[in-house]
């Protein structure tokens, strides 16, 4: 089942057992794919394309999060948890911070960097090879400490 698939039958699901915060956040999230199908020169929306928005969507939450803790509004601060928690229920498990460095590792093995100078080869390499399943934060980091 396509990732459009599974959200549309998440709307259905939480529209019967009338769950306003998981409707919202779906609805927010079928948005997001519908504005894919209808970018220009996009012919089919594929699950990559969705797993990109869901993690913009992610991230987008987090610093509102963040935000919205930092001020104080712990109104809007508990609206943005929920709908990150949904966001995040469709996205793939994420790689934890000891995977990441065994990975960006390999990847400066590979690539023969030396140090920071060798940035701009490790990175792209690294964002390819992890950009679905971790963090670009993450990522950043652990490439800066071990060239560093």
């Amino acid at each position: 089942m396509s990732l459009i698939e599974q959200v549309n039958a998440g709307i259905m699901t939480a529209m019967k057992a009338k769950d306003q915060d998981r409707l919202r956040a779906l609805r927010g999230i079928k948005s997001a794919f519908l504005l894919l199908k209808t970018a220009e020169g996009v012919s089919e929306v594929t699950d990559d394309m969705c797993i990109k928005a869901l993690q913009k969507m992610a991230k987008q939450r987090k610093d509102s999060l963040d935000i919205y803790v930092q001020q104080g509004r712990e109104d809007l601060a508990e609206i943005e948890r929920s709908e990150l928690a949904v966001v995040e229920s469709f996205l793939p498990a994420q790689m934890s911070a000891e995977e990441i460095e065994a990975q960006v590792k390999a990847i400066i093995a590979e690539t023969g960097a030396a140090g920071m100078k060798d940035l701009g080869k490790v990175m792209p390499a690294a964002m390819k090879a992890m950009g679905g399943v971790a963090d670009g934060k993450l990522i950043s980091e652990a490439v800066k400490r071990l060239l560093a």
